[in-house]
């Protein structure tokens, strides 16, 4: 077998059983990200029943890229402090195939496990409003994984910045506020906000779910740029990564939590 499959496969099989081995951890995590959606839902049913009902479409697909937007850019960073407090941090940087390629299949991986939950929480939210969005699935993967790929590069800026400064969590809850407020930006009436992460993202993937455009029928200049957008700001993550894990070992606090 490929020894990056064998890399994936192992990491892979970790994440698996950490998730099976903290199974309250893992369920109440999911099952709070469900209620506070119904919060969202029922209580502005209660406080502005037409402004919801008119907004159900792009209520449900923010919150659904929200909750994954959090997830691309957090298990970075909870991962590698995790792994600082277990003592395997220096280890994994030691590894043959190099600490920024494990910390890359790390990431692969917690992408494919925020999709995975993503889809059975955009189901639910579908059931629970009543409303069934127009969803390809080709669509949703290739509009998903392109918006996310910044918020990735963000989650190795902070990575990058976890492992110099150790403890950066305080700054969480102001970054995910930034990205509910990217995901309602006007992009269509003030063009250069289209530059921003999740933003153009979010924009494209309304137009697939709630008004049936297909992803081919969406503008040329849009899509490249969402591509080339999703191409840097993943470059720029990694550099500062690899700036941040040079400084760190310079300085001898890879593995200090």
């Amino acid at each position: 077998m490929n020894r990056h499959l064998i890399l994936f496969r192992v990491i892979a099989s970790k994440s698996v059983t950490l998730s099976r081995r903290y199974p309250v951890n893992t369920v109440v995590g999911f099952v709070t990200l469900y209620l506070f959606f119904a919060l969202i839902f029922f209580g502005g049913q209660f406080v502005a029943a037409d402004l919801i009902s008119r907004s159900v479409g792009p209520l449900v697909v923010g919150y659904f890229l929200f909750t994954m937007a959090v997830s691309a850019y957090a298990d970075l960073t909870h991962d590698l402090t995790d792994e600082a407090q277990w003592g395997t941090l220096e280890q994994l940087s030691m590894s043959p195939f190099g600490f920024t390629e494990v910390v890359a299949v790390k990431t692969v991986v917690n992408l494919l496990g925020t999709f995975a939950t993503g889809i059975v929480l955009l189901v639910l939210m579908m059931a629970t409003t009543g409303t069934w969005l127009s969803i390809a699935p080709l669509s949703l993967v290739v509009l998903g994984v392109l918006t996310l790929l910044p918020v990735v590069g963000l989650g190795f800026v902070f990575g990058g910045a976890a492992l110099v400064y150790k403890q950066i969590e305080k700054a969480f809850p102001l970054i995910q506020l930034s990205f509910a407020g990217l995901i309602a930006l006007p992009v269509q009436e003030f063009v250069l906000l289209k530059l921003l992460p999740v933003s153009l993202g979010s924009h494209l993937l309304q137009r697939v779910t709630t008004d049936g455009v297909r992803m081919w029928e969406l503008p040329v200049f849009d899509l490249g740029l969402l591509v080339g957008q999703s191409i840097v700001y993943l470059a720029i993550g990694l550099l500062v990564f690899r700036i941040g894990t040079a400084k760190a070992r310079k300085r001898g606090v890879l593995g200090h939590y």
